[in-house]
């Protein structure tokens, strides 16, 4: 397990909201010097902690406003049907995320589309013509709220 103090979970509570802030204005607003700032974001990113830095796109932008949660249970549950479907679902260009999941279902599925009935085509034309798909339900997102995975202070 990698330890994390508080500085260092300040430090990814800024870059997940603004991973373009620069290094001498994250150094001012924790108050450490810009170089110590630099080390701490350099040995989080040695450290296999921050992966990466990603852009925030704005679906409504894009003509994709409508967002939903797609639970999909697939039959037969083996290694290959759940490896293949992955591999299907992921390059439909409506799909945001994937979870491969235990439980009732067997996988959720983030897509945005650009209306309601987009999304009930999208439903017919992509998987019920699939053979493994067995059950699929659709939960409309009214409102997605994105947290930061780290916040400072301690986790209990």
């Amino acid at each position: 397990m990698i330890s994390m103090d508080e500085l260092d979970s300040q430090i990814l509570d800024h870059l997940q909201r603004d991973a373009r802030i620069t290094n001498r204005e994250l150094a001012r607003i924790l108050g450490i010097a810009p170089s110590t700032c630099l080390e701490r974001v350099r040995a989080l990113r040695n450290r296999g902690v921050i992966t990466g830095y990603h852009a925030a796109v704005d679906l409504k932008a894009l003509n994709r406003p409508v967002q939903a949660l797609l639970s999909l249970q697939v039959r037969p549950l083996s290694r290959e049907v759940i490896e293949g479907f992955k591999a299907y679902v992921t390059t439909l260009p409506e799909v945001l995320s994937v979870f491969v999941v235990a439980g009732g279902d067997d996988f959720l599925v983030h897509v945005a589309v650009p209306d309601v009935d987009q999304l009930r085509s999208f439903l017919m034309d992509r998987f019920s013509q699939r053979r493994e798909v067995v059950n699929f339900r659709s939960s409309v997102i009214y409102q997605h709220v994105n947290t930061p995975v780290i916040t400072p202070g301690p986790m209990s």
